[in-house]
Order: structure tokens, then C-alpha cells, then sequence
């Protein structure tokens, strides 16, 4: 499979940002020594329930959400691609996987990788699914010109949907061209 990074730095019209959480959380002076991924200490919890004493849910925040939005969202204005940052926990594929999908799913391309057992994982989480590439073609494909509205499989689809499909596509599109596996897994 073709590495993101390649296609990206492949036209100049598309160059790329990634967030580096460890030299950025240096220069916001924040308490962390982690690279990338949650922190234990970063959580939410509960309200207090009427007995102040019964166990309150705890559930642990990304620190980076905000800052990885952020930057997806200046890349989208000026049409570069965002790049997800390292994952330091090399012993930890799950927590790894979560934070790639998290990233692909908040507009991510692809990831750094500091370990070879991360590649496959970012191969895969950066790649989309064939079945959703296949549902975006029929999307677009039953829109005709992208305007008004259809039902599609007992669903309203309209021009935002085909403009989110078009993304989905647009990125398959460049993984098809280096890569003649998912070529043949997206049918293009």
C-alpha cells in the first residue's frame, strides 16, 4: 500500500501539516512527558450522584482533540493534508489503533509511524473501509448533480452528503493510484 505521506508530497498543490504532541506539549509548558495518546491524570468525571459517597463514573480525555481539530481544520483552509502524529507506546497496538482511527476519523490522511508494528496499523485505519468507499460511489452516483435531496436505503441523503462522500472517494482515489490492492478492494 501506497505510504500517504508519498501520494501527499506527489503533487505540490498538496503538501502536508502533522501535529508533533511531544514538541508542542514543550512549548505550551504542558505536564506531560507522553508522546501522543491520552494521559491518565486528563479525565472527566461524574457529577456527584445524591449520595456523595457512590462511585462516580471517571472516563480519560485526549488532550489532543481540540489542537488535532484545529490544525485539520487550517489545513482544510488552505487545501493541505493533516498528518496525525507519533504514538509513543509502541507495546500498546489498541491504544495506537484508537488514536489513528481518531485522527482519520477527525480528517487525518495518515500518521508517523516510530515503530514497523504501526505501519500496518496506520495502512490500515488510513485507508478507508471498501465498504464505505462503495456507499459514497452510490451516493454520489443516485445524486446526479449533487443537488436537492434523495432517499437512499430508507435515508435522506443531499449536498452535504455528497460533498462528505466526494472526500471519501477523493481519498480512495489517491490510495487506488499507488496501490493495486485496495485499487481492486474499492473497484476503481
Amino acid at each position: 500500500m501506497a505510504n500517504v505521506e508519498e501520494i501527499a508530497m506527489a503533487s505540490p498543490r498538496m503538501q502536508g501539516m502533522s501535529l508533533g504532541p511531544a514538541d508542542l506539549a514543550a512549548s505550551r509548558r504542558m505536564k506531560t512527558t507522553r508522546v501522543g495518546g491520552g494521559h491518565p491524570g486528563y479525565l472527566v468525571r461524574e457529577d456527584p450522584k445524591e449520595d456523595e459517597n457512590a462511585p462516580r463514573a471517571v472516563a480519560q480525555q485526549d488532550l489532543w482533540h481540540y489542537t488535532l481539530a484545529r490544525m485539520v481544520d487550517a489545513c482544510a483552509a488552505t487545501g493541505i493534508l493533516p498528518f496525525y502524529g507519533p504514538f509513543g507506546d509502541i507495546a500498546d497496538p489498541l491504544a495506537c489503533e484508537d488514536q489513528f482511527r481518531n485522527a482519520f476519523l477527525m480528517g487525518c490522511v495518515g500518521a508517523w509511524s516510530l515503530h514497523p508494528n504501526q505501519i500496518d496499523i496506520a495502512r490500515k485505519v488510513f485507508s478507508p473501509p471498501p465498504n464505505e468507499v462503495a456507499w459514497a460511489m452510490k451516493v454520489i452516483d443516485e445524486m446526479g448533480d449533487g443537488s436537492g435531496t434523495v432517499m437512499i436505503d430508507g435515508k435522506m441523503q443531499d449536498d452535504a452528503t455528497v460533498k462528505q462522500c466526494k472526500v471519501m472517494v477523493e481519498l480512495a482515489k489517491l490510495i487506488a493510484a499507488r496501490d493495486p490492492e485496495m485499487a481492486k478492494a474499492y473497484n476503481l
